[in-house]
């Protein structure tokens, strides 16, 4: 079934993000510090509804965009039904204009909340690409985790996916967890390659303030003495890298890997500098300039968009310099870099009038690569990669 309008001759639109907060989880994970809360199927549902009013009230100030990219994020989206995730489709459809043939629409999915028709019929309501959250392939490692699923429904969660139609999925993974050897990343990092997803995230274990993990290892419990040490926590991320290109996945990004084709259009867009609204509660947007969030106590939020009111927060309006930056420090994110020719043409000036002395630093450093039209990041700029941000930084804003 179709929920998008079919694309028409007309002035070129700008291209749109959008994304879309499910706040709703079975059980908050011991490490996850994400706006999420187990609710009730009456939560869920009034949820849903104000959702649709809230994301219906942007219609007037999107009409010269296009949506690229649709995402659903959370918590777990997929504990929506298929109905509440047609009445979400179908507020984006009356309210955006989205190439249904050409646009990503992703959907984060976790084992044990989904079956396979539920699977169809998210593939039949539009979703094209799912991103399942498998985190490892040990069982005792997921426990830890606070997971509510083995790797066994993991990989059945795959299986259903494939069998529902879905060609494009992402499957993530944490590395450096309590009391995991290089050799257990390794064969998690197997089972995944085995799957044959399209698109493989990595990410190492941060403890997160306002987590359990992190008042575990805050009160000098167990936790802290089991995290692998620097050197294994490197060893795992250049594993890594070489194990996935060998598989056939290219990194495109810090912590992102695919095969060819397959990158995250939506991550991509965060980091290359295309808008995006968030819609939902707590959901962060940067459009016409702005950046800002939205209200995140979830009776404020609902009730806030059931009267008509701005559930917009901390709006911040970017300077020019503020854009640079941004520009600068997620751009380097990509493996591809930042274009200088870019950069001219969207502020007016040469990247080597603002930041000459720091790109010159870096170069002669060996942290950055600057040949032809591309900035990038060297390996061992990746290595300390927040380092070679902070040089794009202003100076009045780090002494904020």
């Amino acid at each position: 079934m179709l929920f998008f309008k079919k694309k028409k001759e007309m002035k070129e639109r700008l291209p749109l993000g959008l994304y879309v907060h499910i706040p709703f989880c079975v059980k908050k994970c011991s490490y996850c510090d994400f706006l999420s809360a187990p609710a009730t199927d009456l939560m869920k549902e009034q949820y849903v509804e104000v959702l649709c009013k809230e994301i219906r009230g942007y219609r007037a100030v999107v009409a010269d965009y296009e949506l690229k990219t649709i995402y659903f994020g959370g918590g777990t989206p997929s504990v929506l039904n298929s109905v509440q995730l047609e009445k979400v489709l179908l507020a984006i459809r009356d309210t955006f204009f989205v190439d249904e043939k050409t646009a990503e629409i992703t959907m984060e999915v976790n084992p044990g909340t989904v079956t396979k028709e539920r699977l169809t019929a998210y593939h039949d309501l539009g979703i094209n690409r799912l991103s399942i959250g498998v985190q490892s392939a040990h069982d005792a490692e997921l426990e830890l985790l606070g997971r509510i699923h083995t790797f066994a429904q993991a990989k059945q969660c795959y299986a259903w996916a494939r069998e529902a139609g879905f060609r494009n999925i992402s499957l993530d993974v944490i590395s450096a967890l309590p009391k995991q050897t290089l050799d257990d990343y390794k064969e998690t990092l197997e089972e995944l390659i085995a799957l044959n997803p399209e698109h493989i995230s990595s990410y190492s274990l941060i403890i997160e303030e306002g987590t359990p993990f992190y008042e575990w290892y805050s009160e000098g419990k167990e936790l802290e003495s089991t995290l692998p040490d620097e050197d294994t926590d490197r060893e795992m991320y250049a594993y890594t890298k070489t194990r996935l290109r060998e598989a056939g996945y290219e990194r495109y990004e810090i912590s992102n890997y695919a095969k060819p084709g397959f990158e995250s259009r939506h991550n991509s867009s965060y980091w290359t500098g295309i808008p995006y609204i968030g819609a939902g509660l707590g959901a962060s947007s940067l459009f016409t300039n702005a950046r800002y969030h939205n209200e995140s106590d979830l009776q404020t939020y609902m009730a806030a968009v059931s009267a008509g009111e701005d559930i917009r927060r901390d709006i911040e309006r970017m300077v020019a310099a503020e854009q640079m930056e941004e520009f600068m420090m997620l751009g380097l994110r990509m493996m591809q870099g930042v274009s200088r020719e870019e950069f001219q043409k969207r502020f007016g000036c040469a990247m080597e009038t603002v930041y000459g002395q720091a790109l010159k630093k870096l170069e002669r450093n060996g942290l950055i690569t600057v040949s032809g039209d591309r900035v990038a990041l060297t390996e061992t700029g990746i290595d300390v990669s927040n380092q070679v941000f902070m040089e794009f930084i202003p100076e009045e804003f780090v002494r904020r």
